[in-house]
C-alpha cells in the first residue's frame, strides 16, 4: 500500500514525518561518529546517538578503572554529577568520565538553580535535563551516601521495559525518593 501511494505521490503526512525524523537522527548520529573518528574525541556525547548506550557507559567505566591502579572493574560503579551547562557551554572534557546530553525528564521537572527535581510545569510533558557528568567511583564517600537523591531510571524510549533500560542517574530532591517512584519519574533518551 505504501509503495503504491509513494508512486502515486500520495504518501501519508504522518508516515513521511516519521521517516524524516528517523533520517534526521541518523544524520546526527553519523555526524557525532565522524567527528569522533576523524577529528577528536567530543567534549560532550549525545547519549541518544548510541545504538548501545550501555556499552558506551561500560567502556567509560573500563577506561576509568584502567586509569586508577588498584581498582577492579567488578567493584567500580557508575556515578554522576549534574551540571548547569547546556551542550553549547561545554568547552573541554572532564578529567574523569564523560559529559552526556539529550536526556528528558518524564513525570518531573528540573530546577536549574537548585539543581534538583521539582513538580513538572502544567501541560509540560517532558523537561530537558542539562549536561550530566558521568563517571565511575570505587567507593562512594560519606557525603555522597548522605545526599537525598532519587535514583532515576534512564530508558531509551518512552516505552519503559527492561529492553529499553540504560542505567540510573542520581538526582537531588527535597521529597522522599519514594515520592518520585510513585509519580513514575524517569529519564528518556528519546521522547519520540
Amino acid at each position: 500500500i505504501v509503495r503504491k501511494q509513494w508512486y502515486q505521490r500520495r504518501v501519508r503526512k504522518q508516515w513521511y514525518q516519521r521517516r524524516v525524523r528517523g533520517f534526521t537522527e541518523l544524520l546526527e548520529r553519523d555526524s557525532q561518529f565522524k567527528t569522533w573518528i576523524f577529528e577528536a574525541r567530543p567534549h560532550v556525547f549525545w547519549l541518544t546517538g548510541f545504538f548501545n548506550p550501555q556499552g558506551f557507559l561500560t567502556a567509560m567505566r573500563q577506561e576509568i578503572t584502567r586509569a586508577h591502579k588498584g581498582w577492579a572493574l567488578d567493584t567500580v560503579q557508575l556515578f554522576n554529577e549534574m551540571t548547569k551547562m547546556n551542550k553549547e557551554d561545554v568547552n573541554s572534557s572532564p578529567t574523569d568520565g564523560v559529559y552526556i546530553y539529550g536526556l528528558s525528564l518524564d513525570g518531573a521537572g528540573w530546577d536549574k538553580r537548585g539543581m534538583r527535581l521539582i513538580e513538572p510545569s502544567p501541560k509540560v510533558l517532558f523537561c530537558a535535563l542539562p549536561v550530566v557528568h558521568m563517571f565511575a567511583v570505587n567507593e562512594m564517600t560519606k557525603e555522597q551516601k548522605a545526599q537525598k537523591v532519587y535514583e532515576c531510571p534512564v530508558y531509551k524510549k518512552p516505552k519503559r521495559t527492561d529492553l529499553t533500560y540504560i542505567t540510573k542517574i542520581r538526582l537531588k530532591t527535597n521529597q522522599s525518593p519514594d515520592y518520585w517512584t510513585l509519580r513514575g519519574a524517569a529519564l528518556l533518551a528519546d521522547i519520540k
